[in-house]
């Protein structure tokens, strides 16, 4: 099923309920893709947590770290091609930020719970299957992925 909202970025940070005004780039996001969404739809995972797992997510996605699958045809926006950095803004700088908030994020989890956290909110590896690889009986990866929500959010200071 796809379930496609509109998001708004501003300031490196994915704004869930946008502005009125149209500042910041709108992207499509299909929230049925998400294993995290999955779990908080169905009750699994509360808003607190999921808005937790959804900062690392944007951090995880600004930072570019997952794997390249191809190469980048695009071509390079006008702004860049006049020789600035378009809004004002400088993408390796943006892209260093994120990678210091996400390592920073995931460094109070620990060895356990940094796995479970990557593989579900980051990679977006269903349940079973990180279950499966991190070799963990059935059903035990939602409650230490809820403790590592728990530890993001706190991190985050969520209220």
């Amino acid at each position: 099923m796809r379930k496609l909202v509109e998001r708004t970025i501003e300031d490196g940070h994915v704004v869930r309920h946008a502005p009125a005004r149209r500042s910041g780039r709108r992207v499509s996001v299909n929230d049925a893709e998400s294993p995290l969404a999955w779990l908080r739809a169905r009750g699994l995972v509360d808003a607190r947590q999921f808005e937790a797992g959804e900062r690392l997510r944007a951090d995880y996605e600004l930072a570019a770290l997952g794997p390249r699958v191809t190469m980048r045809w695009d071509a390079a926006p006008a702004a860049q091609r006049r020789g600035g950095p378009p809004d004002g803004l400088d993408p390796t700088l943006a892209q260093i930020s994120a990678k210091r908030r996400f390592d920073a994020a995931m460094a109070p989890l620990g060895g356990g719970l940094t796995d479970i956290a990557w593989r579900v909110i980051c990679a977006g590896e269903s349940m079973a299957l990180a279950e499966k690889e991190l070799a963990w009986p059935a059903r035990t990866g939602r409650i230490v992925l809820t403790l590592a929500l728990d530890r993001l959010a706190d991190h985050y200071r969520l209220p």
